[in-house]
């Protein structure tokens, strides 16, 4: 034994015929004999898998530009340091939604001094050209739907950029560009992971939005700037995730539906406050929500105990869901959502509903509340 043979031994075996894409961890890649420039030169600027990635999430997303990250956050940092505006509006904290979006906000708001305003003030403040709207829709913790048509109409006028974070309904649930969203983006980590073992985030521009291949250079040198591609490994575990994507989602997605049609029954009875889903809002009137989300809605969404004693202890008494944050899973997770956002409601209990058989979910919610009702 040698050095040089611990090193060099395999070199001759180089490739294989995988039907599964294999994993590459290498931080560096060898220059071809002609001295070409190739995509694959360091990992800080991207790896074979992950080139893989964005192509399979470039027909699913349906933009013209999609680039994947680290993470949902360093996403939402790379698209507003590529818009760079002067103001930004987004919902407030108390409204709902993810707080680190707001977090994201206030630090370039540190750096550039930008305005950070909340969507309900765009009566008063007018956005400038170049400004951005914020909407996550269906909105967290809740899993409210937002009109995204109705501020495209009022980005229209100013020249604003609207973006959309679209984690609680992935394709086919709805798509922004269809309600003429500039940018989609996406927490990877949840529906398109599906398995609560990966980071990962993703963006997409609009089609038409610009030069396709030097946007998507700009995005990619800012990546590498910024240090925030996925690792080779984070990358096949998403990778691994997207071929089953389909059929998760459907199954969770009827499975939502059946649970939430169960607990606006239990608010009925008087045995929870509130429910909100999508299919909620649209029997009470909100006729855009089947237009915009075309595909169901969304298996994220939130009730309401009686009270915050019945709310703290209801997820612990839950046999199949665990008490976990984060959401998209093939687990069914439910989030006494203040543990992990002290901006919410005390009541409110975050409900992510995986795959598991529907009658099992809602028998299980049903003996938990049974425990908690004398609270």
């Amino acid at each position: 034994m040698n050095a040089t043979s611990l090193i060099h031994a395999d070199d001759h075996i180089e490739s294989a015929c995988d039907v599964a894409p294999p994993i590459h961890m290498s931080t560096t890649y060898a220059y071809t004999s002609d001295n070409k420039v190739q995509s694959a030169i360091y990992s800080r600027l991207s790896v074979p898998t992950i080139e893989r990635c964005e192509a399979v999430l470039h027909t699913l997303l349906q933009g013209s530009v999609t680039v994947t990250y680290a993470s949902g956050l360093s996403a939402i940092m790379a698209l507003l340091c590529h818009l760079h505006p002067a103001q930004i509006f987004l919902e407030r904290a108390e409204h709902g939604g993810y707080h680190g979006t707001l977090g994201v906000a206030g630090i370039i708001s540190r750096l550039n001094g930008m305005k950070v305003h909340h969507l309900d003030t765009l009566d008063t403040v007018t956005p400038g050209k170049g400004d951005v709207i914020w909407l996550e829709t269906p909105l967290n913790p809740t899993g409210e739907v937002t009109d995204i048509a109705h501020y495209v109409e009022i980005a229209k006028k100013h020249g604003a950029v609207v973006c959309v974070d679209s984690t609680f309904a992935p394709p086919p649930l709805q798509n922004p560009f269809e309600q003429g969203a500039d940018w989609v983006m996406h927490s990877a980590t949840k529906y398109f992971g599906g398995h609560s073992d990966l980071l990962a985030g993703v963006i997409a521009a609009r089609p038409g939005l610009g030069d396709a291949e030097s946007l998507k250079e700009h995005l990619i040198d800012d990546r590498e700037n910024l240090g925030t591609a996925m690792s080779g490994q984070t990358a096949w575990l998403l990778l691994r995730s997207l071929r089953t994507f389909k059929m998760r989602i459907e199954r969770q997605v009827a499975n939502g539906a059946i649970v939430a049609a169960r607990m606006a029954e239990l608010v009925k009875e008087g045995k929870l406050q509130k429910v909100v889903h999508g299919s909620l809002q649209e029997a009470e009137g909100a006729a855009f929500v089947k237009k915009q989300m075309p595909g169901g809605y969304s298996p994220t969404f939130a009730i309401y105990l009686k009270n915050e004693k019945q709310a703290s202890t209801f997820p612990n008494k839950l046999k199949l869901f665990h008490h976990a944050t984060s959401l998209g899973g093939v687990e069914s997770l439910a989030e006494w959502r203040t543990m992990s956002d002290s901006q919410c409601d005390r009541t409110l209990v975050r409900l992510s509903i995986g795959v598991e058989d529907a009658g099992d979910l809602v028998a299980d919610i049903e003996q938990a509340l049974v425990q908690v009702s004398s609270l």
